[in-house]
């Protein structure tokens, strides 16, 4: 728990914002709580939390402003309009954890810093049921100087993650990671097909074989990585050549009934890297292919 009290307002009170609402007063910080559906705030409130009239009345209460809402377009106009401008900002720190883009982050931090304050954005990996575990972490970047400043409030939602004052490159990881999720459900997806078209049962399937065998490859992430920051691609096993001889993934989907649309596209990226010339290279560099140096 921080030893420092600090007065934080919420601004947006769905799932996320509630359960960071609820995690700050945990942590024994002041919170001011708003949102456009007010009787979203009635849980909050019974559990110490302070119910803001107004945007203006939650920024003029914390000396951080929080902001998690639906749409990114919609946070200039809260600040600058029901917020009370440089007025009310001026001096605060707005910490924006809405999904956005890096562009829309930097077009962002400009508005805000315009306004007197300073400007985190920040990219929230995981749900609002662990916010506040140990499993939970938040990518921030923007002003360094706030970060380190507030990073004991931070702590309170989860693991603070600083990556630089380019406000732009907290959603870039954000982005990056859940591209890397969806990749391994994406496999897991086509896996589960293939054994259902066989009968099999998909958990009994899952627990025994596939998380430790995903477990076991994942593994090999840093190495790949590496050759990914060096452009060095050689391998001594299982060179893309060898692996693209045969369709037997798809063949052997398409057989089972099994649509090969979410491997496909993978396949499709090996065969084209070992039609340019490198099928004694490994896996890593299709990433030539999808983001040519």
């Amino acid at each position: 728990m921080s030893t420092v009290k600090k007065s934080v307002a919420v601004l947006g009170l769905g799932s996320m914002g509630a359960a960071l609402a609820d995690a700050l007063m945990v942590a024994g910080h002041e919170v001011s709580v708003w949102n456009r559906t007010p009787g979203r705030a009635e849980g909050l409130v019974a559990r110490g939390a302070r119910r803001a009239g107004s945007v203006a009345e939650a920024v003029t209460a914390g000396e951080i402003v929080l902001v998690c809402i639906l749409d990114y377009g919609d946070i200039g106009p809260l600040l600058e309009q029901q917020g009370g401008g440089r007025a009310a900002l001026q001096g605060r720190v707005v910490v924006n954890v809405t999904n956005g883009s890096p562009e829309e982050a930097r077009a962002m931090a400009e508005r805000v810093t315009a306004l007197g304050a300073a400007y985190l954005d920040g990219g929230i990996m995981a749900v609002p049921e662990i916010i506040g575990s140990p499993d939970a972490f938040v990518l921030y970047s923007g002003s360094r100087e706030a970060f380190e400043a507030h990073r004991s409030v931070l702590d309170a939602f989860a693991r603070s993650v600083y990556l630089g004052e380019d406000p732009g490159l907290a959603p870039l990881h954000d982005l990056a990671l859940l591209s890397g999720m969806y990749g391994m459900f994406g496999g897991f997806l086509h896996a589960a097909a293939l054994v259902r078209s066989a009968g099999g049962s998909v958990a009994e399937f899952t627990t025994t074989l596939l998380q430790p065998w995903l477990g076991a490859m994942a593994g090999s992430l840093p190495a790949m990585a590496a050759q990914v920051d060096s452009g060095d691609y050689s391998v001594t096993g299982s060179p893309l050549a060898m692996q693209v001889a045969h369709d037997s993934i798809g063949e052997v989907s398409r057989a089972q009934g099994v649509s090969p649309e979410l491997f496909a596209p993978l396949f499709a990226l090996m065969e084209r890297r070992v039609a340019d010339g490198h099928g004694s290279e490994g896996l890593a560099g299709l990433v030539e292919l999808v983001h040519p140096r």
